[in-house]
């Protein structure tokens, strides 16, 4: 996907980007899921019960040991159908642009995002999730253990007041 394919809104602002990347990264498999488009998408893990899969690539598959007994997990995955030059996004909901730093949106400067899922099972290379927001056949970086005990902040907050229109 090139810059040109992506649609942008007024108040959006784009960089170029380097010529050459700063690392590599290994895909470790693929995530199941029932969307096939981004519009199709819910906004979060948290709008939806939908069920999603976790296919690990066979190389890889030693490591889901001792995940069966996990409740939830970090998930990282490549939104790699996200635009990569946005600095100033205009989300559809807000009233003017946004950094991209202060969104959550899979389109930025290298398309990581994550999500907190519930552990449904673990079985022969897959594991079984509810709470994924992306399109079917993104590609899996990560998977980590979500520890309560240190992995969440109640006091976190974001502020919206300084957004320019």
């Amino acid at each position: 996907m090139t810059p040109e394919d992506i649609d942008r809104r007024p108040g959006e602002e784009t960089v170029a980007l380097p010529p050459a990347y700063d690392a590599g990264l290994y895909f470790v498999g693929r995530v199941r899921t029932p969307w096939r488009a981004r519009r199709d998408c819910p906004k979060n893990g948290r709008q939806t019960d939908a069920v999603c899969t976790l296919e690990v690539d066979p190389p890889y598959r030693p490591a889901l040991q001792n995940l069966a007994g996990v409740t939830h997990l970090i998930v990282l995955y490549w939104m790699d159908r996200a635009a990569r030059d946005l600095v100033l996004q205009r989300p559809r909901h807000a009233d003017g642009s946004r950094g991209t730093f202060s969104l959550r949106s899979p389109a930025r400067p290298n398309p990581i995002a994550l999500s907190v899922v519930e552990n449904l099972g673990v079985a022969e290379g897959l594991v079984t999730v509810r709470g994924l927001d992306c399109i079917d056949g993104t590609p899996l970086l990560d998977i980590k253990p979500y520890y309560a005990s240190t992995d969440s902040r109640p006091d976190a907050r974001v502020d919206r007041a300084g957004t320019a229109p």
